[in-house]
């Protein structure tokens, strides 16, 4: 049993490791996309399912409140926690349209979208994606070793190498917060004084 326990860390950290190493200019871009979309007066809009919209409730909670600093609140919407809105757009339409009319609805020119899903098949999500292209968001996309299709219609893609839905999903939590991180360091930084006055 302790084995199996120790085995599920080590997996989860070599699949964050090869990720971070094959991505971590990407994230830096992606970080930098965001942080200048913050700067204009722009807002991240965030969506998944399941334990991907958990995902996005939590790194628009990152955002809109604090992370590791002090600062004031940066506009981030997760487009998973209104049920009265999912549920009245699953009801009158289909499930596939929950995300899409919210990004039709609530989305401006020049705002960023982060797009979560793990086996990148997820209906509603690849609608939503379709929206945000024609709308002219830039797009990203999480998802995992299965996703290309998804990937491939956004504009930048972290796609985890594995197809073990866990280590996907810790991963990507671990993607947003390094994300935020970046995104409040280029934002907040406090430029350090020259030493000695040189």
């Amino acid at each position: 049993m302790e084995r199996k326990i120790l085995k599920a860390f080590e997996d989860s950290v070599r699949v964050k490791e090869k990720f971070a190493k094959e991505n971590s200019a990407q994230i830096a871009g992606v970080a930098k996309l965001i942080a200048d979309a913050f700067n204009e007066g722009k807002k991240l809009i965030i969506f998944g399912n399941g334990g991907s919209a958990c995902d996005a409730s939590h790194i628009a909670a990152e955002f809109v409140n604090r992370f590791k600093r002090d600062r004031p609140g940066l506009p981030a919407l997760s487009l998973n926690t209104d049920t009265a809105i999912l549920t009245s757009i699953a009801n009158d339409y289909d499930y596939s349209e929950i995300f899409a009319r919210q990004v039709k609805t609530l989305a401006d020119a020049g705002d960023v979208v982060i797009a979560i899903s793990t086996s990148g098949n997820s209906k509603n999500i690849l609608k939503a994606v379709d929206v945000a292209k024609k709308k002219g968001l830039k797009i990203i996309a999480f998802t995992g070793a299965k996703g290309e299709k998804f990937a491939s219609k956004s504009d930048y893609s972290f796609i985890v190498p594995t197809d073990d839905t866990p280590r996907v999903q810790e991963t990507h939590i671990t993607l947003g917060h390094v994300i935020c991180q970046i995104v409040e360091e280029i934002l907040f930084e406090v430029p350090r004084k020259k030493e000695n006055g040189g």
